[in-house]
């Protein structure tokens, strides 16, 4: 049985205090709201055993990237972690896997009744001292506001955009030696301009990394040059005025993100169309994000996976569905590996720990987002979810 999906999303925002949302692309889509949460207990991580060696995993991926200008290449002492790591540092920005929170700004917690549509269970604060260093959110506009919205403003707001930006400026501000990126999907087509306002308005423009055409430059070399935030918007025009906020599917080329069973998970590009195959796109100097997360079907309503989730997020290599089987299979497709992941639920595994083995790292100065207070008892939300689904069925039984 199809039911009517607004007229579903209607009638359980009146009989549930949780929603369910459908998915969307993840070209741009979530963000975390970083009022309020810190992160706590500095903490090292190490690696596991991985198939390939992780020097070999570092330097296959350097070698299959861009040509890069010696001008962009510049040592920096290796006293310096950049992105938690010295040897990060020396290295172009494209030969470094940066690990992301799909949805970041649309959360599991006591702030949203632990609301099952949420995609994290920490906010952009957590996932940057944890390690993270790409944050994504899609945005739709409300009354004259750029908000994060999940799907819809009704269903899940994360709060503003510019309250968002804030947040990570602020902890740009107390954490020097970081490049951060930002993914934004521009939902309602708003122009370039409405974004760079916002960026100015928060302050966050102070650290947009502008691409010069010679190549992406090196982690110390950003840092050096305090031009630490990357900025991919979708739907977007290039801009002069604005020209750190990049049109996504003119630098990025996205796997499928719509997957419903952990055997689903593919290295093809899915979009942008005007590209036929991933080896292509590479080619055409285009960065590859894998998408790794999965969902769970309620009638005609899709929902984030979390009961599959310790799978998912694993760093295995010889697991189906696991983080690290997707990672190595994309690895041998592409000849290098990945420059951008999005999971779900970051926390968990942790997801972190798959960016680590790929770049070859052990990392120090994060902190550990399981540690918090500030998360039910239940992080999962089962108990919620339950609740949530007899609305959601009651609902639906009332409209058809």
């Amino acid at each position: 049985m199809v039911f009517s999906l607004r007229n579903i999303f209607t009638a359980a925002a009146v009989l549930s205090a949780t929603a369910i949302a459908a998915p969307q692309g993840p070209g741009g889509q979530g963000g975390a709201q970083g009022g309020g949460q810190q992160g706590s207990g500095s903490v090292a991580t190490t690696t596991s055993s991985w198939a390939p060696t992780t020097s070999n995993w570092a330097s296959a991926s350097a070698s299959a990237t861009s040509t890069t200008s010696a001008s962009a290449v510049q040592a920096v002492s290796t006293s310096t972690a950049c992105n938690n790591s010295p040897d990060l540092c020396d290295r172009q920005y494209s030969n470094v896997t940066h690990m992301g929170a799909h949805d970041s700004a649309f959360l599991r917690d006591a702030s949203t009744d632990n609301s099952i549509s949420g995609n994290q269970y920490f906010n952009a604060t957590y996932a940057l001292n944890a390690g993270l260093r790409l944050l994504q959110t899609q945005v739709h506009l409300l009354n004259g506001t750029l908000e994060n919205c999940h799907t819809t403003c009704d269903l899940l707001d994360g709060g503003s955009l510019e309250s968002w930006l804030s947040a990570i400026k602020d902890w740009m501000d107390e954490n020097t030696d970081e490049v951060v990126t930002l993914l934004i999907v521009n939902s309602d087509d708003q122009d370039v301009s409405d974004f760079g306002s916002v960026f100015e308005s928060s302050g966050i423009d102070e650290y947009g990394y502008t691409p010069d055409g010679s190549g992406w430059p090196t982690l110390g070399s950003m840092i050096s040059a305090n031009t630490r935030l990357v900025t991919f918007i979708a739907s977007i025009n290039s801009s002069t005025t604005y020209s750190y906020l990049l049109p996504e599917f003119e630098y990025v080329f996205e796997t499928a993100y719509d997957v419903r069973s952990l055997s689903g998970f593919n290295c093809s590009i899915d979009r942008p169309t005007t590209y036929d195959s991933a080896s292509a796109a590479i080619s055409d100097g285009l960065l590859p994000l894998m998408n790794h997360f999965a969902y769970s079907a309620i009638g005609s309503v899709e929902i984030p996976n979390v009961s599959d989730i310790d799978t998912t997020n694993s760093p295995d290599t010889n697991t189906t569905g696991a983080l690290g089987t997707h990672a190595y299979q994309c690895y041998n497709e592409w000849a290098q590996a990945p420059t951008f992941v999005l999971v779900d639920f970051y926390s968990e595994g942790p997801a972190i720990d798959t960016a680590d083995n790929i770049n070859g790292i052990t990392a120090t100065g994060r902190s550990d987002s399981s540690d918090s207070s500030s998360v039910a008892a239940n992080p999962r939300g089962l108990g919620v979810k339950t609740g949530a689904l007899v609305a959601f069925f009651a609902a639906a039984v009332l409209l058809v």
